[in-house]
Formats: structure tokens, sequence, C-alpha cells
């Protein structure tokens, strides 16, 4: 008989609450259970005492007669030094995906182009201002004004 030590779900909708209980594996999750040894209640913050509460002598004593702990229970008893949780190394789990970075290079790609041409075109000459021509000038000064009305 495999034993486990896990979470055992009760409280109401939407208000979790759970016991830690040591269960045969293949028993439901919130099914038949050997023995109760703790609670957990998620709702309360983080640093509240009474968030886990575990009977440890009991718990001592399944690890001893071969219970395994699920990974969340594992994260409990390593906080209370029961039992040591080794670190996980993934990695691989904080990198962007494929099409991120398909994304991400075709961005730079295109803010490379921009910085060459920007780059080229301040490199080549710029052209010297046309001024007007003198004939086009002129006419707009030999312009006769419009005749005003006179008040007679």
């Amino acid at each position: 008989m495999s034993l486990k030590i896990r979470l055992a779900r009760a409280g109401a909708k939407k208000r979790p609450f759970y016991r830690i209980v040591i269960a045969d594996s293949r028993s439901p999750r919130d099914g038949r259970y050997i023995e109760k040894v703790g609670t957990f209640n998620p709702l309360l913050p983080r640093d509240a005492g009474d968030r886990v509460i575990l009977v440890e002598e009991r718990i001592k004593h399944w690890l001893s007669q071969g219970a395994q702990p699920t990974d969340r229970v594992l994260r409990f008893l390593d906080k209370a030094g029961l039992a040591k949780r080794a670190a996980r190394l993934n990695p691989t789990k904080a990198l962007p995906g494929k099409k991120r970075l398909e994304r991400e290079e075709a961005k730079q790609a295109a803010e490379e182009e921009k910085t060459k041409a920007a780059a080229e075109a301040a490199a080549a000459p710029a052209p010297a201002p046309e001024e007007p021509a003198p004939e086009e000038a002129a006419p707009e000064a030999e312009q006769p004004e419009a005749e005003q009305p006179t008040a007679e």
C-alpha cells in the first residue's frame, strides 16, 4: 500500500480549506484517508501563524513508515523543518517562446534598417535650398493693388 501525505479539499465553493491527510495513493483526493495530520487555509495571509497547522510527531511517524508527501505538502514540511525539498531547476521555463523571439528579431531588424537609413541620409550631402529666381519675384512686386472703392 503506497501512502501519500496530501491535501484533501474542504470548505465551501470559492472558499477553499484543506486538510493535510495520510491517504492511500489510490483513494480519491477528497475521499477516504487514514489520518488527518494538519490543515491549510489559503485564504489567510502568508505570514499568518495558523495558515498551516501541522501535527509534527505524527508526520514524522508517517514519514518513517514511507509516506511520500506531494509537492505542495513538501513545501510546508520544508518550511517547518520536517523534510528537505530540493530546489527545482528549470532554466528554460523563463525563456520567451518561438513567436515572441521571431517578433523581437523582426523588430530589431527593422530598427537597424531605420538607423542605417538615417545614417546614410545624414552622410549624404544635403541639397542646397533653391532660391526663387528673380523673374518670379519681380512680378509679385509689380502687381498693382486692387482698387479700393472710395466713399463719395
